[in-house]
């Protein structure tokens, strides 16, 4: 019974690894155990490969999975609305009743001329790869813990068995004492500290009982189906399979390298928002009989305020990003240090386990 609990600490300290460095789908699960890896027992990757396609089909059929394709989708649309012009132009139509009548045309167009577009545009693009990359590490945190469900239900159901073999055992030979005692083989004390074992085992097959009850209820509330196929998968993890490189590019730290990026852009785009964009406008208009054309150009006079607080103050929140990127960074690598650490001994112990 406690020797389970080394595999248990195996798997979780697994879990707990593809929690924070992690995986999105099928693809980055078989990423986290190369194919050099579960290639050291066919037999062992056959079956990894016979359970893994069924459990991520019902996976990918959550509601919570297909409302992220969604938010993808609206990830996209957000970038193609950045993308449009940000002006539009101006109709003007003007009539002056006097003793000659005046009529004037007026169509005017203002200037990007700070990029507004352009920097909006790259603004939505940065904000959709923060977006998936928050999806990306919601998706592995999701599977990492339908997987330890997963893993916590077979667990369960051995822990059962091996109670209920214990069960059976015990009251076999409690049958036994009990003929034994008949026949003056065995005294009654001794048969009386046989049925508190039986007893005691009882117990404990009723606590296994209720434990794997609770983890078929947690398979589920997560999967929707209580029946899922599940192979043990940690012999497939080595000392190499641990020592992951801590990157901007993982979904753990992507969300906040790219907060950093957000920021530069930020400050740049409180540059273009306040920018004094010019405006063009050409002029027709017909003042009796004679007929006239104008061209005029507008440019705002920042005198009052020149905006260079706003800048500031954006300029501010790249730094602020940049030092919360580095402190997620330093959890990370704390997480790294100490899961490396960790693997080794726990596999011996797994190893120790499943030679007894």
């Amino acid at each position: 019974m406690k020797k389970t609990i080394i595999a248990s600490l195996l798997l979780g300290c697994w879990a707990s690894a593809a929690t924070s460095q992690v995986i999105a789908a099928e693809a980055d699960l078989m990423a986290a155990m190369p194919a050099s890896q579960l290639s050291t027992s066919n037999s062992k990757a056959g079956q990894f490969n016979d359970w893994l396609p069924q459990v991520m089909s019902s996976f990918n059929a959550l509601p919570e999975i297909q409302a992220q394709t969604a938010r993808r989708q609206q990830a996209k649309l957000s970038i193609q609305a950045a993308d449009k012009a940000v002006y539009n132009p101006q109709l003007a139509i003007n009539y002056q009743n006097a003793t000659d009548d005046t009529y004037t045309l007026d169509i005017s167009q203002t200037i990007d001329w700070g990029d507004k577009r352009g920097v909006a545009t790259r603004m939505a693009q940065l904000e959709s790869e923060i977006l998936l990359s928050d999806i990306t590490l919601e998706r592995s945190q999701m599977l990492a813990e339908r997987l330890q469900a997963l893993a916590n239900q077979g667990q369960a159901q051995k822990a059962l068995q091996f109670q209920q073999q214990q069960f059976k055992r015990a009251k076999a030979q409690l049958e036994i004492a009990r003929q034994r005692t008949e026949v003056g083989d065995l005294s009654s004390i001794e048969l009386q500290l046989m049925q508190l074992e039986v007893a005691s085992n009882a117990a404990d097959y009723a606590l296994a009982e209720q434990a794997s009850i609770a983890a078929d209820g947690a398979v589920l509330g997560l999967f929707g189906d209580v029946s899922l196929p599940f192979f043990d998968f940690l012999n497939t993890l080595t000392v190499q399979a641990s020592k992951f490189d801590v990157s901007p590019e993982l979904p753990a730290l992507k969300s906040a390298y790219q907060q950093v990026l957000v920021a530069k852009v930020a400050a740049k785009q409180a540059k273009a928002e306040n920018a004094a964009d010019p405006t063009i406008s050409l002029s027709a208009e017909r003042e009796g009989n004679e007929n006239k054309v104008g061209v005029g150009i507008s440019i705002p006079l920042q005198f009052r305020n020149n905006y260079s607080e706003v800048i500031a103050v954006a300029n501010e929140g790249i730094t602020i990003a940049e030092q919360t990127y580095l402190a997620q960074e330093r959890v990370l690598l704390q997480q790294q240090k100490q899961f490396s650490l960790s693997l080794p001994r726990l596999t011996e112990r797994y190893q120790d386990w499943s030679e007894y």
